[in-house]
């Protein structure tokens, strides 16, 4: 207990405990308005067009509130030398959330840490706005994305948006971080998407492979597309930790247990059938039912945040999830369906390379 006082003293991990007590940390801010971060450099632009709503006004009223990131082009959001650690991202912006990419890398890493579409890395995988509301990231209304994972580093933090789309879109941003010291046994935060789209025949969907270090799991979201009829969620998901091979440490029930729910997230077609949920762990914020025309499949979002109960690992990683429904005379189905998801860790460095991003028609929802 007392190392966890120390180190919210030192400005990491802070909560409505300790929020009183003062701290020799650094609060910082990086946005359109201030694309440094650096002391004082908040509302300094003196770039005012002539039909710009401020050019009676001058610099310091919201002359820059938002960035254009030209189709196919990347946007350093922020750049930041030192130790510290990001604490919140608040964004919105235009065009599909798809068709953005967000990357962070930490300590001068070529490899990112994180690579994740916008959309599904803030629980929002399906390019339509649904309500979230959990300790890792809240989505508010109209389109409002806000992350709460703390991300330390050591020497250098840098945050990208790629615009793989064919139009221009409009970004607005802010991410607040601390200027401290890092303890040695902080890990580095880690985001990866990936997307079975259709699921192989009797293959489970891998949501993460390939990590090699120490650290912990953080949380799953998964976008999940239904392509049968019936119930889709039988499958189980495992954990395989260190040195398992065929068989995991960790092995779940079914996909709705492993969300927190169960049976079905079914209340009873009288009261509606499937039913939403937002909690501060585990959610189902997103059903998209079908509607007789175009929406023609059902469609989920799911989020699980292994706050309280991390998932710990020395050396290796692998997640994966299986898809099943039911075949006639109470037989698991074998589904095909669609599923993407976003895993999130902490671990050492170095980050692994990330297997290739999905190009961007196998990215589009369709």
């Amino acid at each position: 207990m007392a190392n966890g006082v120390e180190l919210r003293y030192n400005g990491l991990g802070s909560d409505m405990g300790t929020l009183a007590r003062r701290s020799t940390a650094r609060s910082r801010s990086i946005s359109p308005e201030n694309p440094t971060g650096e002391a004082g450099g908040g509302a300094r632009s003196t770039d005012i067009p002539d039909t710009h709503p401020a050019r009676d006004l001058g610099p310091g009223w919201k002359v820059r509130p938002n960035v254009r990131i030209p189709a196919g082009s990347t946007l350093t959001m922020a750049d930041i030398e030192g130790s510290g650690a990001i604490q919140q991202i608040w964004l919105t912006q235009t065009g599909a959330w798809r068709e953005h990419i967000l990357r962070i890398y930490w300590d001068d890493q070529e490899q990112p840490s994180v690579e994740c579409p916008v959309g599904d890395f803030f629980a929002c995988g399906w390019g339509r706005y649904a309500q979230v509301s959990s300790l890792a990231v809240c989505v508010n209304p109209g389109s409002a994305f806000n992350c709460y994972w703390e991300m330390p580093f050591r020497r250098r933090a840098r945050m990208t948006m790629t615009n793989i789309g064919t139009k221009d879109s409009t970004l607005y941003y802010q991410v607040n971080y601390t200027l401290t010291d890092v303890p040695d046994d902080y890990a580095y935060f880690h985001a990866q998407f990936r997307r079975s789209n259709p699921l192989d025949y009797k293959s489970d969907h891998v949501i993460l492979d390939g990590v090699s270090g120490a650290g912990q799991y953080a949380g799953t979201y998964i976008a999940w597309g239904v392509n049968n009829t019936g119930w889709w969620g039988e499958g189980e998901i495992k954990f395989f930790l260190d040195d398992d091979d065929e068989y995991p440490t960790i092995c779940g029930t079914g996909t709705e247990d492993y969300f927190c729910g169960s049976y079905n997230f079914d209340v009873g077609k009288e009261r509606g059938g499937y039913r939403e949920f937002t909690t501060p762990y585990a959610g189902l914020p997103q059903v998209i039912r079908p509607d007789g025309l175009y929406d023609s499949q059902q469609r989920f979002g799911m989020y699980r945040w292994h706050i309280a109960d991390p998932i710990r690992f020395e050396s290796r990683l692998r997640v994966t999830i299986q898809a099943l429904g039911w075949h006639s005379e109470g037989r698991f189905l074998p589904l095909r369906d669609d599923i993407a998801s976003v895993a999130y860790w902490y671990q050492t460095l170095p980050t692994a390379p990330f297997p290739t991003l999905p190009s961007r028609d196998a990215l589009e929802i369709v």
